[in-house]
Formats: structure tokens, sequence, C-alpha cells
């Protein structure tokens, strides 16, 4: 055992990954699948023991195999969805700008009021993605739309409310910011959304033009899509000191998510992913994230780590 090594493994930027961290998570939220009687439990427990790495030329290692649970909790399964929505998205915003180069983007952020409990979650979720797609086809806003992608989010609050909310990435005409007949001001959207959600208050509703020559920054195309593939629930809100809060929080996410999207692409967006031959992240290859499959790795390429219990960590064989 003493001459195992510690499992190493950077990114481009010499930054190391966080398998560690990620396993010790799920391996936590195995535990508490298993006390709520989840008959999953056992495969998330099991979710990337054996990582099959291939050493690349320029010294780096990249993930070969491995087998993912795919739990729509599993911080492990998360972090590697995160990443792989975030490569797609990129390629297909970047196709989108190559066959509509006048196009603009417009990021919104459409809120509602928080879900009381985790079965009202459930209900508020359906309504949230039914109150989209009534927006989307309101005359004004179809006018202009060439495409969107569109992802949920949810926070947990301390008295055991949710904060669910749509982050939107909008691919619009150039004439969208014409004259007032094709834009839309931040009190129409919120107008809009008001109606959509047929709710009786003002919903917070967020508005910004992105800046696709800007290179990084709030309102750069690069953080807007960032912020679209970003995780559903961050783990940080059911990994807290609270072990009861973490199984109800736990127990309320699973039953709410289960048969939900957490990413939808519709227009010219969903069809240049179609015409990339993009897999679901969902449910798809969580190991090439990136969309580049890698050959078989000789004896002299492979590396082999596995994550072992004593020492909490992934050491090579």
């Amino acid at each position: 055992m003493a001459n195992k090594k510690i499992l190493q493994d950077k990114d481009n930027y010499g930054n190391q990954r966080p398998w560690r961290q990620k396993k010790l998570e799920s391996l936590r939220y195995s535990e508490y699948l298993s006390i709520l009687l989840y008959k999953k439990a056992h495969k998330v427990q099991g979710c990337a023991d054996v990582l099959r790495f291939r050493k690349m030329l320029d010294g780096n290692t990249k993930l070969y195999q491995t087998w993912f649970c795919k739990s729509r909790l599993c911080p492990l399964c998360n972090w590697r969805r995160s990443m792989k929505n975030s490569g797609q998205l990129k390629r297909i915003l970047a196709e989108a700008h190559k066959q509509q180069p006048t196009g603009r983007f417009i990021f919104l952020t459409l809120t509602e009021r928080n879900a009381v409990d985790g079965v009202d979650l459930k209900l508020r979720l359906r309504a949230l993605t039914q109150a989209f797609n009534k927006l989307i086809r309101y005359k004004k806003v179809v006018k202009n739309l060439l495409g969107y992608v569109r992802s949920t989010e949810i926070t947990t609050n301390a008295n055991g409310s949710y904060h669910q909310h749509l982050h939107v990435l909008l691919f619009v005409k150039s004439a969208y910011f014409k004259g007032t007949g094709n834009y839309l001001s931040q009190v129409e959207w919120t107008n809009l959304w008001q109606k959509a959600l047929k709710s009786s208050y003002k919903p917070i509703v967020n508005v910004e033009a992105v800046r696709t020559n800007k290179p990084k920054g709030k309102s750069s195309l690069l953080a807007s899509a960032q912020e679209t593939a970003k995780y559903q629930v961050k783990s940080a809100d059911y990994m807290t000191d609270d072990d009861n809060r973490n199984q109800q929080v736990i127990d309320d996410l699973e039953q709410a998510l289960a048969g939900t999207r957490q990413i939808g692409y519709g227009g010219l967006l969903k069809q240049i992913k179609q015409q990339l031959k993009l897999d679901d992240a969902d449910n798809g290859d969580l190991v090439n994230v990136d969309g580049d499959k890698l050959s078989e790795p000789t004896e002299a390429e492979l590396i082999v780590a596995r994550w072992d219990n004593q020492r909490k960590n992934y050491l090579i064989w």
C-alpha cells in the first residue's frame, strides 16, 4: 500500500481536478440515500470507483474509461455534466454565430415565488417549464427569436423553502434592437413573464444584452454560457453540517427532479445540437465530456487509479 501513488490529474491550466473531493461527496450522498431507503444508494456508492486514464503526448492525462452512476444529485456526475454542458454549449453558440453572423444574444433570468417544500417544488418546476414554453410563443418574442437554451437552477433556503428559477440564453435577430416594435424592455419582459406564469404578483426578471466580442466578464457570452451550463443544484446545498436537513433536501430534490430535464434547447440552437450529433448530457457519455473519444491506450499509456476507502483517495495501481 505504501508504494502506491496518489492520483495526480491536472487540467490544461495545471489545476488538480477535484476527483477526491467529488468522490467523498458522492459517498456521503450515497449514505443519505441509504438512510432514505433509495435502492440506487449502492449504485451511487460505486460511482467512478476505478478510473482509467490515457497518458497523452503532452504529458497530461485524459480520462479514458470509468463507470458513472448518472444520478441527478451525484456530485461526481454533476461535475462531469457541468463540464459537458459547458463544452457542448460553446460549440453550439460558435456554430450559431457562424450560421447567423448578425445574430445577437440576450441573457434572461426568470424567477418566481419560492416553493414552500419538496411537494410544492415538483409542481412549481412543471409550471415553470410550461410558463417558459408560453413565453417564447408570444408574438413579440417569437418575432425575432432564432433559438434558445434554457436551464433550471434550484437553491435551498434555511427555512426549508426552495428558490427555483430559469437561466435563458436567447439568440435573436439583430432587428430585435431596432425600434420599439421589436425591442422588449425589462418592464415588457416582466409583464410577459407574469402573464405566462398567470401570477398575481410581479416576478423578478433580469435581462442583459450579451456582448459577443467581449472575451470575459459579467456580460460576455462565455459568462452567460457558463451560467446556463452550471450545476442545477450545488452539492453545498445538501452537504451542510446538518444531517437531518441534508436528508430532507435530498429526498425533496430526488422526488422533484425525477423526470425533469436540466437543459433544453429550441429553434436554431436545437437544430445545431442535432447537426453536431451531440448526445444528451443528462443520460449520455460523461467520460468524453469534450466530445473527443480516445482510441484504446497501449499498456505504456494506461494509468489506472482505484478509490481506496482507507486512505480516502484515488491510488494509482
